[in-house]
């Protein structure tokens, strides 16, 4: 590791920790709250230990300040496509999180990572941000009771009552602590409208404080061998395909706004980064959670000075007191974790004003990427529809050389998925 101001990057990476602390409660909330069957005590150990063993790996072995912790967007995959949608046990659905990671390692350690990377077309993953966003937005609003189901026209407007309109105070809260920049927005919107709710008679008090760590619910209960069914691989291949684009995403983008750079002007240590990523992926599935990735939110503490692998080691020490909080926050309601998904998808859907859509070949693309993945509550549908319609409409333009003939081998490799996914 470099030699650091220990003193900074302290500062650093506890100002990283409170800008992400709110995944300890976000997480277990969408996998064991939305009826998955997994236990809320398990989901926020196996969370709190990914958090602190990955972050730590970070900053060890790739020397970089950046923390992981499962992805936002990926975790409401797990639970609502893969385990509620499909209908697959959640010990198998972990299985599929473990071969994603494994896969993904792969792809870290060769030229493949670098080939897949160049032939995703920019507009096409600003478009899978983006569609996420408005899936973790929707999320969002139907915990805070504001979109309800309906039997024709399938969602509707939801009751405003109590709730909701807590749900929308929160919001409030997250967009002006956001405006000044806190650390605390996230878990300034979730403990507002907990205590707000607490006196209305909507929050119950724990029956205990602190807890000792679950290592029995879900550690180590992942189904390796169902995992492999072919039916599985499009799932699998939508998480893989989503780590890549975060991990790179997260390090290409912040690396260059906070000049994490070495000499050729690239990210510092991507390869090192992308392999602790991809641990974070496989070790989520035995771990008992979603997949983990590198955070954007490392960027506030980078900003307060962290350069060294030094802040994430801070980061990841922040973290080890979560796993006797678990009491505490299965206390929080749905309706005050909903204003953090909406932010978020917020904060995500904001990609698309970078979307070039001035050719229809462009376009359609990516507005199938972003309608796509809420609408069917599938980030894979929406990755895979936007991989073939690309490669189709820039074959139909006569544009079919302006892109890389790997983007072909992944739209062929995409109808492949989807004619396994639906058995024919």
């Amino acid at each position: 590791m470099s030699r650091p101001d220990l003193r900074r990057e302290a500062i650093a990476g506890v100002t990283t920790f409170f800008t992400m602390a709110y995944i300890v409660v976000v997480n277990p909330a969408i996998l064991a709250g939305s009826g998955t069957g997994m236990e809320f005590s398990g989901v926020l150990t196996a969370t709190v230990l990914l958090c602190a063993s990955m972050t730590l790996m970070m900053g060890l072995y790739a020397d970089l300040p950046f923390a992981v912790a499962p992805g936002m967007g990926i975790n409401a995959f797990f639970a609502y496509s893969i385990v509620l949608g499909q209908k697959v046990p959640w010990p198998t659905a972990l299985g599929i999180v473990f071969w994603a990671g494994v896969l993904f390692l792969l792809v870290s350690v060769t030229p493949v990572r670098q080939r897949i990377a160049l032939a995703i077309p920019g507009n096409l993953r600003t478009a899978a941000a983006a569609g996420i966003g408005v899936f973790l937005t929707f999320i969002g609003l139907k915990n805070a009771g504001l979109v309800a189901a309906h039997p024709v026209t399938l969602v509707q407007l939801g009751p405003l009552d109590r709730r909701s309109v807590l749900s929308l105070l929160g919001l409030v809260v997250i967009a002006a602590a956001l405006k000044r920049r806190s650390p605390f927005a996230f878990l300034a919107g979730i403990f507002s409208v907990t205590a707000a709710g607490w006196p209305l008679g909507l929050v119950q008090a724990p029956a205990r404080w602190l807890s000792a760590p679950d290592f029995s619910s879900v550690f180590l209960k992942l189904d390796v061998r169902g995992a492999l069914a072919p039916a599985f691989l499009p799932a699998m291949i939508a998480i893989l395909m989503t780590d890549l684009f975060d991990s790179l995403s997260t390090f290409v983008g912040v690396s260059q706004a906070c000049g994490l750079l070495d000499e050729k002007g690239e990210p510092r240590n991507l390869r090192e980064g992308l392999v602790v990523d991809s641990f974070a992926t496989f070790g989520a599935g035995l771990a008992g959670t979603s997949s983990g990735t590198a955070y954007i939110e490392s960027a506030a503490g980078i900003e307060a000075g962290g350069r060294t692998g030094w802040t994430s080691v801070f980061t990841a020490l922040c973290f080890l007191p979560c796993f006797f909080i678990a009491p505490v926050a299965e206390a929080v309601p749905a309706f005050a974790t909903a204003p953090v998904l909406i932010a978020v998808g917020a904060l995500m859907f904001r990609s698309v004003g970078k979307l070039a859509l001035d050719r229809f070949e462009d376009a359609l693309p990516a507005f199938l990427t972003i309608v796509l993945i809420p609408l069917t509550f599938s980030i894979t549908q929406g990755i895979l529809w936007g991989f073939i319609s690309q490669a189709a409409l820039y074959l139909a333009a006569g544009r079919g050389r302006e892109i890389r003939p790997s983007l072909y081998g992944l739209a062929v490799v995409s109808i492949g998925l989807l004619v396994l996914e639906r058995g024919l």
